[in-house]
């Protein structure tokens, strides 16, 4: 179900506060507009981490955070903060207390989280481009919810001082955007990229095991533009498997990917949020409150061990990565569920999470930058497909991108 008609940022629920701050200099963003997560501080104003109990025990934030700066810097206009999942953990985009930011290309269905709001503006056209942060699929998803690009940088590559910790060794400030050249140009200043290179021809290996994970119709959605990289590729098209890449064979799939980055992710978000949580007792929604009750069983001996394994898995992939290597994989498992049907962490039995997480986590524990792009559809409902580059090939990665989508004339 479609929305076309003009939105405003009122019917899009996009937004936690609508304001604007002029740009600090002219520069490469010159007559852009962009919003931020409620992650990411505004100077004066509240991070309130898509919780009133964090708002109102938090002080308004002093400064910006340096990615807003910087954006404001290359000529960017700032226009508003926007909603996301409590506390950043979820990737559904329901928020008890905020409701649940629109989805214009399907609006029975979910935008997907925990960057709700950012991509529902870019999708909504009120915004050129947002910011939001992606620790296991918090742009990513979204983007291909909605159908719109979305940018996970390399781990270490922006900068997350002044954005709210949730698991620091995942976390990552991405880029949403409504096409490839403003999701570009947006990136290039956030990583201060001298020159999105376009000479070279990339290897693009299929994961064999990612598509064999997703849903029927995502994999029918995909086709299309499968056939479309291989025309526009030709030779430089492969198959291959995570299994393979990891050493595993086919049997390993991605079961041990995923476990490592639970363990690891829980770890990280009880050291950054449980003492908040144990003395303020904060009020959160249901799913919420279950979520935080699963990372509190989680026996913390097991940590070193996944280290140690992710480090591995790091390893293995930064070997097959080649500068001029991708991998590709549907975005996520499913088409975008409907709303209100995501009561529990998984549904229907589809286990959305584990297998979102599944394919969320290979550039998670390979810290590598990964381009959703929205190029499938399945009955008018947006479909995305990813890429994946080695680490710090971010401008390489950003320039295939671009590529592929003036190939198709968007």
């Amino acid at each position: 179900m479609s929305t076309a008609e003009f939105v405003t940022a009122e019917e899009s629920g996009a937004f936690i506060e609508s304001f604007s701050i002029d740009p600090t200099a002219s520069g490469p963003l010159d007559g852009l507009r962009f919003a931020v997560k409620d992650l990411i501080d505004i100077a004066g104003h509240k991070t309130g981490c898509g919780n009133p109990s964090w708002r109102e025990t938090h002080p308004a934030a002093a400064v910006h955070a340096v990615c807003v700066e910087q954006l404001l810097g290359a000529g960017g206009h700032f226009a508003g903060k926007t909603v996301t999942d409590e506390l950043a953990f979820s990737l559904i985009g329901e928020n008890h207390f905020y409701g649940t930011p629109l989805n214009p290309k399907a609006s029975d269905r979910v935008p997907g989280g925990s960057s709700s709001g950012s991509a529902s503006a870019v999708a909504c056209g009120l915004v050129d481009f947002a910011l939001g942060t992606d620790t296991g699929g918090s742009v990513r998803v979204p983007a291909g919810n909605c159908g719109i690009w979305g940018l996970r940088p390399s781990w270490g590559r922006v900068s997350v001082a002044g954005v709210n910790p949730f698991a620091p060794t995942f976390d990552t400030v991405g880029v949403l955007a409504g096409n490839a050249n403003v999701l570009g140009r947006a990136a290039s200043a956030l990583m201060a990229l001298e020159e999105i290179p376009s000479e070279m021809s990339p290897e693009i290996h299929l994961l064999e095991d990612a598509f064999a994970l997703v849903d029927t119709e995502v994999r029918e959605a995909l086709n299309e533009p499968i056939q479309h990289l291989r025309k526009l590729f030709g030779p430089g098209i492969r198959e291959t498997s995570l299994g393979k890449i990891s050493g595993g064979g086919k049997g390993e799939k991605f079961n041990g990917w995923c476990g490592t980055y639970n363990v690891l992710q829980w770890a990280e978000i009880e050291s950054s949020l449980g003492a908040w949580i144990a003395a303020s007792k904060p009020a959160m929604g249901p799913i919420t409150a279950g979520s935080f009750d699963l990372v509190r069983t989680l026996d913390r001996r097991r940590v070193v061990r996944n280290v140690w394994r992710r480090e591995e898995y790091c390893r293995r992939l930064q070997s097959f990565l080649g500068p001029n290597d991708l991998l590709c994989m549907p975005t996520a498992p499913t088409l975008a569920p409907l709303k209100g049907t995501m009561i529990k962490r998984d549904h229907g039995g589809s286990a959305y999470y584990a297998r979102a997480l599944a394919l969320t986590s290979v550039a998670g524990l390979g810290k590598l930058p990964q381009i959703s792009m929205p190029l499938g559809e399945y009955d008018g409902v947006p479909v995305g497909i990813s890429l994946l580059a080695g680490y710090g090939c971010d401008a390489f990665l950003i320039g295939v991108a671009e590529k592929i989508a003036s190939s198709i004339g968007v």
